[in-house]
């Protein structure tokens, strides 16, 4: 109330020609007043932009923990040579038995370090890891006889690994805290094979070929992995892993005297799925 009454008469004085001018400046600056108070409240309306998120950033080096399941599959071969216990086609029917294939599954463990480079959504680097993977795929042929149908005889052969190790790069596409990749290199692991034959011919025979080696091979795979803190991701990874050949050498013999070469062999294919936790330095 008390303000409209000193703006009344305010407005009355501005008419006295000695407040004239004072009245034309006090206008002039209650229009500045007025023009700053809407560009106030004009910037105090305008929505507040959002910082830009920066993207994860998957260039690192690190290393980490890795469990799951390996699978692994070998053709074998078994080849009985000419000799005293045998006759040539008993030594032929004994090879054709002691062939097939075997598979077996187990745990899997261990541990990985590695670096990544990061350019836009292209990630690339390299990996290296060892797990301890003990498996024993096993082949067992106890029904056939002799070329006499008579004589059984029982032959088996078996794998025995320790370990999987790979040297792989990796590259992938990033989005964000998510990463898809393939990865492929080189494998090593280790294999013992052994054949034993026994069959109940007049004298009986029987016989043991083994043979150890450290593997080369090659693998290939692929994985996702999630950045699920600044310095910790979690990943799920597939490998097929292929291996040469391992022979296994030894003799069938007999109380009499009688004895056969015998030479036994076996590849090996390792497929992997493992999820993993590594931490970046």
């Amino acid at each position: 109330m008390l303000s409209h009454i000193v703006i009344r008469r305010a407005a009355l004085r501005c008419h006295e020609p000695r407040t004239h001018a004072f009245c034309i400046n006090l206008a002039a600056m209650l229009a500045v007043a007025a023009a700053l108070g809407v560009s106030a409240v004009c910037a105090a309306d305008l929505p507040v932009k959002a910082p830009a998120t920066v993207p994860y950033n998957w260039g690192s080096c690190y290393a980490g923990l890795n469990a799951g399941g390996g699978a692994t599959g070998t053709n074998v071969t078994s080849t009985v040579a000419n000799g005293t216990h045998l006759s040539t086609a008993d030594a032929a029917a004994v090879s054709a038995a002691g062939t097939g294939s075997a598979n077996a599954s187990n745990f899997l463990g261990g541990g990985q370090i590695g670096c990544n480079w990061q350019s836009g959504t292209l990630v690339y680097g390299v990996e290296g890891d060892l797990d301890y993977f003990h498996s024993n795929p096993r082949f067992n042929n106890s029904t056939n006889t002799l070329t006499d149908g008579v004589t059984p005889f029982t032959v088996t052969q078996s794998l025995t690994t320790g370990f999987l190790a790979t040297v792989r790069p990796r590259i992938g596409v990033a989005a964000d805290r998510n990463l898809a990749y393939v990865t492929g290199g080189v494998a090593f692991s280790n294999a013992s094979s052994a054949q034993s034959y026994a069959d109940a011919a007049t004298p009986p025979g029987a016989g043991i070929a083994t043979g150890s080696r450290s593997l080369v091979g090659w693998t290939v795979g692929a994985g996702w992995e999630h950045a699920f803190a600044d310095r910790w991701t979690f990943r799920l990874e597939y490998l097929f892993a292929q291996f040469p050949t391992t022979n296994g050498l030894g003799a069938i013999t007999d109380a009499g005297g009688g004895a056969n070469p015998l030479h036994g062999s076996a590849d090996l294919v390792i497929q992997t799925l493992r999820a993993g936790v590594n931490f970046k330095f």
